[in-house]
């Protein structure tokens, strides 16, 4: 099998790595001369619970050389996923899967404007990753990942990439209920990605009050929303599962906290500001995810982020 690992940074590092330690053809395709740069010399510097260590990988910021690959996974920024593909157009050919395992909701339709939706694997992930530096990663919390169809309950892309991920040593489940799950990831999302990033809290602090009620009371708002599309929830469940997430990746940092500390700009369009367009178009109250919308991009508008 060869795969594409498009977006080369914390979470990409981590899944290439890994797949090419199960024996996969990986190629690493980012734009960063420094990251291809690091990979070719020193592979991809992975840091986990068993210690550091370099894998081996292919890097480029050229797809032309390479050719179709069996399946292509998309780990950039919600941002950047047109211009990711655009990239990575030399890379897909007329039965290569492609599949999006990035944060936020609205990945897979950007991706089905090129791509023909019963190709395209959507999922999330619950695994955290830090970026240390181009082409160095840790993996800071285990966790599952999920997969399912773009469109329709055909699992044929979906199982060649749950092969792909289990072999890896992943753990994954495949759903056609992958909707579903997309929005109750984006609960967690919504509730601590911003609230990490604009109060600097590393992940195991946003247990503690005040901090912890207010990550719930966006999630309830959250949950609220999906409601709309016809998601229901355990609202106690929801929050205790987040609780549980915070406990498992104390020191970890959340990636919008990790794009503010690098001066990147954040994927706040696909998290809360999905949520609130999906409110107004519903109908729906939304002040919370709308408030951290609104600072956040404020945040990002007074340094010059863009």
């Amino acid at each position: 099998m060869t795969i594409a690992i498009v977006g080369a940074g914390a979470m990409g590092g981590i899944y290439g790595a890994r797949l090419a330690e199960s024996g996969a053809d990986v190629v690493l395709l980012d734009v960063s001369r420094a990251v291809i740069d690091n990979v070719e010399a020193d592979g991809v510097v992975l840091r986990d619970a068993t210690g550091e260590r370099s894998v081996r990988v292919r890097a480029t910021d050229d797809a032309s050389g390479i050719g179709p690959v069996d399946a292509a996974i998309v780990f950039t920024k919600g941002y950047h996923t047109e211009s990711a593909l655009a990239l990575a157009a030399p890379l897909i050919g007329p039965d290569t899967v492609v599949a999006s395992l990035q944060n936020g909701w609205g990945n897979g339709d950007v991706i089905a404007r090129t791509v023909s939706a019963e190709r395209i694997v959507v999922g999330v992930s619950y695994n955290s990753g830090l970026l240390v530096g181009p082409g160095r990663v840790a993996h800071t919390n285990v966790g599952p990942t999920v997969i399912g169809p773009f469109e329709g309950s055909e699992m044929a892309g979906a199982s060649l990439n749950h092969g792909l991920l289990v072999a890896a040593g992943f753990e994954v489940e495949a759903t056609p209920e992958i909707r579903f799950r997309t929005w109750r990831k984006l609960i967690l999302n919504t509730a601590t990605l911003p609230t990490a990033a604009l109060t600097r809290l590393k992940v195991g602090p946003m247990r503690d009050e005040p901090a912890f009620s207010l990550v719930s009371a966006i999630a309830r708002e959250t949950m609220e929303i999906g409601a709309a599309l016809g998601f229901s929830f355990d609202e106690a469940a929801e929050i205790a599962t987040i609780r549980h997430v915070l406990d498992g990746n104390a020191e970890g940092k959340a990636s919008m906290l990790q794009d503010f500390e690098a001066g990147r700009r954040s994927e706040i369009d696909t998290v809360n500001g999905a949520v609130v367009r999906i409110a107004d178009e519903h109908g729906v109250p939304a002040p919370l995810n709308r408030a951290m919308a609104t600072l956040v991009r404020e945040y990002e508008r007074a340094n010059g982020i863009k």
